[in-house]
């Protein structure tokens, strides 16, 4: 079984019930990005690709179920239940959970193995492709006004920009941050 895609069909899915938080739209633009960044950090910094790639898939999934408060614990309960569904490893199950417990980098969390640590760079990484969508997050979800979404949008790609750490990845995103800043920034 190609628990990857199992993974990206099942997500994909859920983004698209009506009774998603967010809409459609995350797939696309927020957990697309987070598999290819997470693909090419796996690349170059090893660790277990499956559960990289199925971790980044899942990452946000509690937020498409339940909403942001807590989306990284609902989140791990989601993929325990569709992964024990699925029949996947149980030990694997478990460092896919850590990965999801401990992306978000607003906690501060301890992450332990080089899964967690590229599957919550990916995830920062992830916002510099999506700059509309943090801005509409600002504007829709939190009903800011223009000039607070804007003030919103620059303080949350600062603080991604200093939770990526690893070389490689602050260069793929280097231009996109610059050129936040260079727009936003005043």
């Amino acid at each position: 079984m190609d628990f990857v895609k199992e993974i990206k069909n099942f997500v994909e899915s859920e983004c698209n019930k009506p009774t998603s938080k967010y809409g459609s739209e995350p797939f696309e633009f927020h957990f697309v990005s987070v598999v290819n960044y997470a693909d090419k950090l796996s690349d170059e910094l090893g660790g277990d690709k499956e559960v990289i790639l199925i971790s980044a898939w899942l990452h946000d999934i509690g937020s498409i179920v339940c909403g942001r408060e807590k989306h990284h614990i609902t989140g791990a309960e989601i993929a325990e239940k569709k992964l024990i569904e699925l029949d996947y490893p149980k030990h694997k199950i478990e460092l896919v959970k850590k990965c999801i417990l401990n992306h978000r980098g607003s906690r501060q969390d301890e992450r332990e193995t080089i899964e967690e640590q590229i599957v919550a760079e990916a995830d920062a990484m992830s916002n510099f492709d999506n700059v509309p969508g943090i801005f509409k997050a600002a504007l829709v979800y939190e009903g800011k006004t223009q000039g607070e979404a804007k003030d919103s949008l620059k303080n949350k790609l600062q603080r991604k920009w200093k939770q990526i750490k690893f070389e490689n990845s602050r260069k793929m995103v280097k231009p996109k941050y610059d050129a936040v800043m260079l727009l936003f920034g005043n």
